[in-house]
């Protein structure tokens, strides 16, 4: 009988143990899946991830440009407002200009200066020139003088000054070539042409 208690006791603690052995290894075999992000952080990093691809710059297209220079039909028309404008004529020795001449730059300068002022970069030049009498040194200085004065009342009128260029010629260009007061009086005057470089 003290055989058959001890081995029943015996058998009872090889039971337990051998089941607390099963037990672990079922455990073990069964090991929790990683536990799942919170909620919140994942919808910040979806957050994150929408701003990022949101901030990429979408390139904005350049704006058109209009042109500063004049097309092919307003240079014509420009052409013909030049070709109207009657040069202006000056005094012997004198670089002031007479009512005469005021009323010749007078005549178109206005739609002139309404259509340069669409065309910035359209220039015209003024050329003074002069009688063959004096030095060519003179004839230089006093044809610049009579450009300068004819630029003065076109930029008065409303033309930019940057669009209006000056030479003097001096002498070396004269219309007539007679030696008498009516030849020299064509001569003696200041002449409007468009800026040959843009041509």
């Amino acid at each position: 009988m003290k055989y058959s208690s001890r081995f029943a006791v015996l058998a009872v603690a090889i039971a337990a143990i051998l089941s607390a052995g099963c037990a672990k290894k079922k455990v073990a075999a069964q090991a929790p899946p990683p536990p799942s992000p919170p909620a919140a952080t994942t919808q910040q990093q979806s957050n994150t991830q929408t701003a990022r691809t949101n901030t990429t710059p979408t390139p904005t297209p350049a704006p058109q440009q209009t042109s500063r220079m004049p097309n092919a039909q307003t240079r014509a028309r420009i052409d013909t407002l030049l070709s109207r404008i009657e040069d202006a004529y000056f005094d012997y020795d004198k670089h002031t200009l007479r009512p005469d001449a005021i009323k010749a730059l007078e005549a178109d300068s206005t739609e002139l200066r309404d259509i340069l002022k669409d065309y910035p970069d359209y220039k015209l030049t003024v050329e003074g020139h002069c009688d063959e009498r004096g030095s060519a040194e003179y004839n230089m200085a006093l044809g610049q003088e009579r450009a300068d004065a004819a630029k003065a009342y076109l930029v008065q009128v409303g033309i930019p000054a940057s669009q209006l260029a000056t030479v003097s010629y001096g002498k070396e260009k004269p219309l007539c070539d007679e030696h008498d007061e009516a030849c020299w009086q064509k001569n003696r005057r200041i002449h409007i042409v468009a800026d040959s470089q843009q041509r």
